[in-house]
């Protein structure tokens, strides 16, 4: 199972989606994540890569990102936790043609595969929600670890463009992306069938003595 998409209630007549993966669940993000938020972005490694993360990022930061989901039942930003710990932030964004992507983890928690599982959780969805017919992403062309994430969940490299980071004080390349609505059915349906035909774990394991 990729994820389940399932509804919390949170005050009368509103609710806000949740997204479970094998590994992680995505939520709104509320006032009790706030230093947890803060902790976890003030890292000038993450701001540099992120176009509008500023550094040193501060509590009131961390409060503008929860303030900004507050009462928008369909999701667009969502916390990612692990075991109940936040480890980082993704969401969409309207954008000049298609919704674009976004993720941000704390360093801690690189080179796990959590960049990944967190992306196909809400490009599903996006496309399931929503009826774009494609979605943008982008990643600066020195971080290689966050285009090898787009490019495992489908996306396509479609040039380089100037982007300005909010850390850097200045314009950067960025390589640009797109996912385009049949790829991704297209992928999913090979990822449920792997799921599918799948040994169980039992299989590979030696009999017990």
């Amino acid at each position: 199972m990729l994820q389940e998409f399932s509804t919390e209630s949170i005050s009368p007549g509103t609710s806000t989606v949740v997204l479970e993966t094998e590994r992680l669940t995505l939520r709104h993000p509320t006032l009790a994540d706030v230093k947890a938020i803060a902790c976890l972005a003030d890292d000038r490694r993450i701001a540099e890569n992120t176009r509008r993360l500023p550094h040193p990022f501060t509590l009131r930061d961390a409060e503008a990102v929860v303030a900004a989901t507050a009462g928008h039942a369909d999701a667009t930003t969502f916390l990612i936790a692990h075991d109940d710990m936040p480890i980082g932030i993704a969401g969409l964004e309207s954008g000049r043609a298609a919704p674009e992507l976004g993720l941000w983890l704390g360093v801690d928690f690189w080179g796990h595969g959590f960049a990944t599982e967190a992306a196909r959780a809400v490009i599903d969805y996006a496309f399931e929600t929503f009826d774009a017919v494609e979605l943008a992403a982008g990643a600066r062309v020195v971080n290689p670890a966050s285009r090898r994430v787009l490019e495992k969940c489908g996306f396509q490299w479609t040039g380089v463009e100037l982007h300005r980071f909010l850390a850097l004080g200045s314009s950067t390349p960025v390589d640009r992306f797109r996912l385009d609505r049949g790829v991704w059915a297209s992928l999913r349906r090979w990822r449920q069938a792997a799921r599918r035909d799948s040994p169980p774990i039992a299989a590979f394991m030696p009999a017990a003595e």
